[in-house]
């Protein structure tokens, strides 16, 4: 834990964990404020689940959920009154703790100078310089004046945002680049399939990420509040100002878990786990190997969400145990799948269906969860069929993989470089902003309609990095994207349907068909997921060294 004393009565800190508030306790904390809405990372615990340990822990707990950048004055208010009311000492916290020192002063507007709430704020080491001036300026914060500025400005620091920085740097070194990216670890997510397979350690998917920011490149460890694309300005939280010249926004998805009823409550027990967050992938290979009997449910939301065979790839691996040990004939396994077939590009539906006959699964397509009852052992499921009526179905269960809904994040959705769905807006050849020319995106943010996996990004990285270098050169578009996503369908322990396509279902393989026929289970495949692809992730990827993802040229027609 990293904490900052403000005053007295108040300090912050950025994510703390359950098994923390023991310690929390010991050290005279009374109550807890909790600022960040549930489901904004991967590694995130929910409230239900702080909100348990720290009752245990004779603390008091309040959810005081906050947007990253979107502190409303009324949020500052109820920050305040929570603070007067709540027994002290007490502990805010957030991603990183600025949201939380962020509330704290704004409610002191008034009643504080604005040099004592700086000087607070500045001995806790957060830099509430831009607060002072959306107080001064009546509530909104000026964009004429920034607080740094840069060439390139890369929103993200995920797979998309350092695969291209990388990029961009391999090509030219002449640009000043800033990535913003709250986030102290960066996650290599593929791998968590196989963390609740049991194949991968949790510890092997995960890196520092000061250790992964290419050199050169400043870091900027800030969640992102707005965009002001007229004054090519982002807003950080804590209201300071960033300018760019160019701007690349790839910030990733939000994992949606509070759109299921229940389901916050029961994450990590009573037979709830998800392959989709980092901490609950082990809890799944720990329901696996316990089961010798009973149902096993495994959903999928509507899409777009990352990795569109992960809810598949989670039932191949846990039937493959079970069918290995003996103990498959005792187990129902049933696929809730909220869209209508297996898979999207039919090439590959065979070779599942196969797999799906071996482990005797049931496919219930049109099923999207809306309920768990963690303590009931039951989840609630809409069923909407093509022309027929809506109904709903409560089914019991043993285990349950749940797959999240998911959605561009909340400062995306309300920005104005969003599609009316709420994701970026791009041409899906250039990956260039459809209004403001000098604006890119890529990875699962944007709205071309292909597979949202890191083998896109991948891909991705070399066409949005040579198309800046045009744009700075004053040149057209240079490169263009065709779609390409990569999905290694894990169907049992040691092999793997390597589905590889493109915008329209297009199957786009990367090895010759007597080499690897990705329509087909295949050892060679499970070599490269588990031993190839994750040392290409680390050392080539991420270090923009592009094997095998040369981007194709714009072609120009008359």
């Amino acid at each position: 834990m990293d904490i900052k004393k403000i005053t007295p009565k108040l300090s912050v800190a950025p994510q703390i964990a359950a098994a923390d508030m023991k310690a929390l306790a010991e050290a005279g904390f009374r109550s807890i404020i909790c600022n960040r809405p549930d489901g904004e990372g991967a590694d995130q615990p929910t409230f239900e689940e702080m909100e348990k340990a720290a009752k245990a822990a004779g603390i008091e707990a309040v959810y005081l959920p906050v947007i990253s950048g979107k502190v409303v004055d009324e949020d500052a208010v109820a920050f305040g009154e929570a603070l007067d009311s709540l027994p002290g000492p007490v502990l805010a916290y957030c991603r990183t703790g600025t949201r939380s020192t962020t509330l704290w002063a704004l409610s002191q507007a008034g009643k504080m100078s604005t040099s004592d709430i700086l000087a607070a704020a500045k001995a806790a080491g957060y830099d509430m310089g831009g607060v002072v001036r959306r107080i001064v300026n009546g509530g909104k914060t000026p964009t004429t004046t920034t607080d740094a500025s840069y060439d390139i400005v890369i929103v993200g620091g995920g797979a998309a945002g350092i695969s291209v920085a990388s990029s961009i740097l391999a090509r030219r070194t002449d640009q000043t680049i800033a990535i913003i990216d709250p986030a102290d670890i960066h996650y290599y997510q593929p791998g968590w399939t196989l963390v609740g397979a049991g194949v991968f350690h949790p510890e092997d998917t995960s890196k520092t990420m000061g250790s992964l920011i290419p050199k050169g490149v400043h870091w900027i460890k800030s969640a992102v509040a707005a965009f002001e694309p007229k004054d090519n300005a982002v807003i950080l939280d804590g209201c300071r100002v960033v300018g760019y010249k160019r701007l690349i926004v790839c910030p990733g998805l939000k994992l949606d878990w509070n759109r299921i009823e229940g389901l916050v409550e029961t994450l990590g027990r009573n037979g709830v786990t998800s392959n989709y967050r980092y901490d609950l992938a082990p809890y799944t290979w720990k329901l696996v190997q316990e089961m010798k009997e009973g149902r096993a449910i495994f959903s999928q939301p509507p899409m777009p969400i990352k990795c569109a065979g992960a809810p598949q790839k989670a039932l191949y691996l846990s039937g493959d145990h079970w069918y290995r040990n003996g103990t498959l004939k005792d187990i129902d396994i049933q696929f809730m799948n909220a869209g209508g077939v297996l898979f999207g590009v039919k090439e590959y539906v065979p070779a599942l269906e196969k797999y799906v006959e071996k482990y005797d699964a049931t496919l219930n397509f049109f099923h999207n969860l809306v309920a768990v009852d963690g303590q009931a052992k039951t989840a609630t499921f809409e069923v909407a069929k093509p022309e027929t009526e809506k109904t709903r179905v409560t089914v019991e269960f043993d285990m349950l993989h749940v797959v999240p809904p998911q959605t561009a994040p909340d400062f995306i959705r309300v920005s104005p470089l969003a599609d009316a769905a709420g994701w970026v807006d791009v041409d899906q050849a250039t990956l260039r902003h459809k209004t403001y020319e000098n604006i890119w995106s890529l990875g699962d943010v944007m709205n071309a309609p292909n597979a949202k996996t890191a083998a896109a990004a991948r891909v991705q990285a070399p066409v949005v990095a040579e198309n800046v270098i045009a744009d700075i050169d004053g040149k057209s578009a240079a490169r263009q994207y065709n779609g390409y996503g990569s999905c290694p369908l894990t169907v049992e322990r040691g092999k793997i349907v390597l589905a590889e396509f493109g915008y329209g279902g297009a199957l786009l393989p990367s090895f010759p068909k007597a080499v690897l026929d990705g329509t087909k289970p295949t050892r060679l495949a499970w070599w490269l997921k588990e031993t190839a692809l994750p040392p290409i992730y680390w050392k080539a990827m991420l270090r923009g060294r592009e094997w095998m993802v040369k981007p194709e040229k714009v072609t120009v027609s008359n």
